[in-house]
């Protein structure tokens, strides 16, 4: 049986300093960063589907049970079968199956597939055009979570991971004319999954983003990306892959700014240094100036939009573009769009959030929590200015001991940095998310940390810490004992402080902190759950006016936290969570948005943006 794409990197060694995995072995087989530049076939639209409660299609490759009948992913078009006649019949029918919108969760196309979890498979047909000597890629953004795809009755790549691209070369499978595309996607989680099973918020099932067939020469540029290095230099590297790929001659142009060559090395790959441009401008919130960026080389050429600045730490202080910066920002569940969201971020829904959050409320900062948010939403924080956050859920707990569990989180991680590495925006990689501290767990985010500078070292490295009350010298502190902490350039705790645990709202101001001096820290998480609506009934909780109050008092005590360097309360709009389920204020929903899921402002909308406009005048 093939192994999941996440697998496919070099034998690791598990021990003390964590996993041993290059770089290199990291990269998956394609990349296809510039894709949105290509020639490409959107194959968005009505997909065909059927669920399959007891995963006949994935069992029988390996059994006797009914196989001429269930095996979903075959080049079958039962109805002209059936017309023929004869003794065989099938059980299911793809063709004349019920059909759902793709990109998109199961969980909102059908009121009885809310809840469902577990294996369901998908067909598309449609017409290719001739290759000519050129190849052809399947490049899915997202399948929740994990992926089983065939073209025409061949098995050609599995995916595991929800939130990130995969690319599957489909050359020698595509036909010129007719294809069938079949994809078994198996929402269900476990022990061994990124995440586990039990989240707080909604993990949806399904073909989540956008499928598309990408067509290119046979020698093609897979991967080129642009950064600006402390010194004003410009600094990138271009991959290319196919039978030309050594010894090419490739060249970038940056308009109305610099153009630069280099030659590939025996691997393809080509590297490049450009001398501090005259009139660059930098990237910046207030200034998201970007740039068109052309590469070119063996008679490929794709297109990227690019913005350069520095991102850097110094002392207590976070620096873009050399000057500090106080992160005014919010958390983001993406695809939590509407009433029955369907996890389909389309762009007009990712500039309506994203507006929400710069200029509603006065930010410049967003962390896209718990997992990598679709490639639209960052291309868009690139194009409005807004500072981001990115993580991979490792969130709560998973198997730290498991070397094949973090295997799977650095294979995601390079997903992701692969993926959004270009994108100005982006100035923070996470490495987790409220995990309780244990000598495996923090050996597994140490790796996941050397990772990240591994593969980036231009951004800086976080994670969402938990912290710990104890007294000091009589007094209740609230402290971060974290061995992690040394791995990252920023900190970042949750805290909820005044809404789960016994402190009272006019205590919050006085909570005393205990951190350390010399580190920029962040308040990753607060928040409190209000109702909609659900006012004028005392001060109590989910009601919108505790919500508000909380936001003051918990505000009035970030004022007092001399290294605070920015915030992201706990979040901009209502999100569903199975587990939320208060049967007045919840019903699946959790309530500590800032807005309602329909996008009605609650008070404390008002606090924050106030907050932040005050901030942002200084």
């Amino acid at each position: 049986m093939k192994k999941f794409l996440t697998f496919l990197i070099a034998a690791a060694c598990w021990g003390a300093a964590g996993i041993a995995a290059s770089a290199e072995d990291l990269r998956p087989a394609f990349l296809l960063t510039a894709s949105p530049s290509r020639d490409t076939q959107d194959l968005s639209g009505q997909w065909t589907y059927s669920k399959d409660l007891y995963r006949t299609g994935l069992n029988d490759i390996n059994g006797w049970v009914a196989k001429s009948r269930m095996q979903r992913y075959r080049d079958l078009d039962v109805a002209a079968l059936e017309a023929q006649g004869g003794t065989d019949f099938f059980e299911f029918d793809l063709d004349r199956g019920p059909a759902m919108a793709v990109p998109g969760a199961w969980n909102a196309a059908r009121p009885e597939l809310r809840y469902y979890d577990g294996l369901v498979w998908f067909q598309r047909k449609f017409q290719s055009k001739p290759l000519n000597g050129g190849r052809a890629f399947l490049r899915f953004e997202a399948v929740n979570y994990r992926a089983y795809v065939y073209l025409n009755g061949k098995e050609i790549g599995r995916h595991e991971g929800g939130f990130t691209p995969f690319v599957l070369e489909v050359t020698d499978a595509l036909r010129e004319g007719g294809n069938r595309l079949s994809v078994g996607v198996d929402s269900s989680h476990d022990a061994q999954t990124i995440p586990t099973v039990i989240t707080d918020w909604d993990l949806y099932g399904g073909i989540t983003r956008p499928v598309r067939l990408v067509y290119t020469p046979a020698t093609f540029i897979d991967d080129a990306t642009l950064s600006l290095k402390p010194d004003g230099r410009i600094a990138g590297e271009l991959r290319l892959q196919g039978p030309q790929a050594a010894r090419q001659n490739v060249n970038v142009t940056i308009a109305g700014l610099a153009t630069a060559s280099a030659v590939t090395d025996a691997g393809g790959r080509a590297v490049f240094d450009i001398a501090a441009p005259a009139g660059l401008q930098r990237w910046s919130p207030d200034s998201p100036r970007l740039y068109d960026v052309r590469y070119a080389a063996a008679g490929d050429a794709v297109r990227d939009r690019i913005g350069f600045r520095t991102i850097a730490v110094k002392g207590r202080q976070i620096l873009l573009n050399g000057k500090p910066i106080f992160l005014r920002g919010i958390s983001l569940h993406e695809e939590e769009f509407g009433p029955n969201p369907a996890r389909n971020m389309t762009e007009p829904a990712a500039r309506a959030l994203l507006h929400e959050i710069k200029h509603g409320l006065n930010a410049n900062y967003v962390r896209l929590s718990h997992y990598p948010h679709s490639e639209v939403t960052l291309r868009l924080a690139d194009e409005m200015g807004l500072l981001v956050w990115s993580e991979i859920p490792v969130y709560w707990s998973v198997d730290w001991d498991n070397p094949a569990v973090l295997r799977k989180a650095l294979a995601m991680q390079a997903e992701a940095i692969y993926r959004d590495r270009s994108r100005a925006s982006v100035v923070m990689w996470s490495v987790g998310n409220e995990t309780p501290v244990s000598a495996p767990r923090t050996r597994f985010h140490s790796a996941m940390a050397d990772n990240v500078r591994a593969l980036d070292p231009t951004r800086l490295v976080s994670a969402a810490l938990l912290v710990e009350r104890r007294k000091v010298n009589g007094e209740d502190v609230t402290a971060i004992d974290d061995p992690l902490a040394g791995k990252l350039d920023v900190l970042a705790v949750n805290t909820y402080a005044g809404w789960y645990g016994s402190d009272t709202l006019d205590a919050l101001p006085g909570l005393k902190w205990q951190v350390p001096p010399d580190r920029p820290l962040i308040l990753s998480e607060f928040g409190a759950d209000a109702l909609a609506g659900y006012r004028n009934d005392g001060n109590k909780k989910f009601t919108e006016e505790y919500q508000t109050e909380y936001y003051r008092k918990t505000l009035a005590m970030a004022d007092a936290m001399p290294t605070l360097a920015g915030m992201s309360p706990w979040i901009l709009k209502d999100f569903q969570s199975p587990r939320r389920e208060h049967p007045v204020f919840q019903n699946g929903w959790n309530r500590k948005g800032l807005l309602s899921e329909t996008g009605v402002r609650k008070q404390a909308f008002g606090v924050l943006a106030d907050y932040y406009r005050g901030k942002a005048a200084k």
